[in-house]
């Protein structure tokens, strides 16, 4: 089974309600799984420990699930025109995994939500695809076919869902549908490429 690996953070409930519509369009393929992880928060003073299983939601994400992946998403609120510092702590972890390149030539994408239009959506979508670049990942963003990328009046982006929470209750039916739509092409870039090797 190709399985898809979505790393997350959310502090609020959109990033992971984001995930999840991503995890549906990766579900929506035959052949290939979603695997949703999440990450613990970090502390600004000391170095903080959580449980190694999370009270509610989905399970931490470890390197092992990296490793094993073949494909990933990667979504964080955006922190002033950046990823959150829990997912940044995250990825910094991944060295051993940049050695290995056990990323390299694997599909991956990104999605982001903000509490305003001018929030920083494509920059903390840009800042998500740097290590992921390191790694050696193959990039995909949402093509302009992607009907709702154009008609959107909300969130949204080329480089990846986005959703913007100003006037806006939950996900508008237009981000959800980009959230399924970077599932799918994640789902099926990983499956062709699988196929291939």
């Amino acid at each position: 089974m190709t399985k898809i690996l979505v790393v997350y953070f959310s502090r609020n409930g959109t990033t992971a309600d984001m995930a999840n519509h991503i995890a549906r369009g990766v579900a929506s393929v035959d052949g290939v799984e979603a695997v949703l992880r999440t990450v613990p928060e970090v502390s600004a003073v000391c170095e903080k420990t959580a449980e190694s299983i999370p009270a509610h939601g989905a399970l931490y994400a470890t390197l092992d699930d990296l490793k094993s992946c073949d494909g990933l998403a990667l979504g964080s609120p955006t922190h002033f025109g950046n990823m959150a510092a829990p997912l940044k702590y995250f990825i910094d972890s991944t060295t051993e995994i940049w050695f290995s390149g056990a990323l390299s030539g694997k599909p991956a994408g990104v999605f982001t939500s903000t509490g305003s239009m001018h929030g920083g959506q494509e920059s903390t979508l840009l800042s998500m695809m740097l290590p992921l670049l390191h790694h050696g990942m193959l990039i995909l963003g949402l093509p302009s076919t992607e009907h709702a990328l154009r008609e959107t009046t909300s969130g949204g982006t080329p480089y990846g869902p986005s959703h913007v929470s100003t006037g806006h209750s939950g996900l508008s039916d237009h981000e959800k549908s980009l959230c399924k739509a970077l599932g799918t092409r994640l789902a099926k870039t990983a499956l062709q490429l699988k196929q291939s090797a």
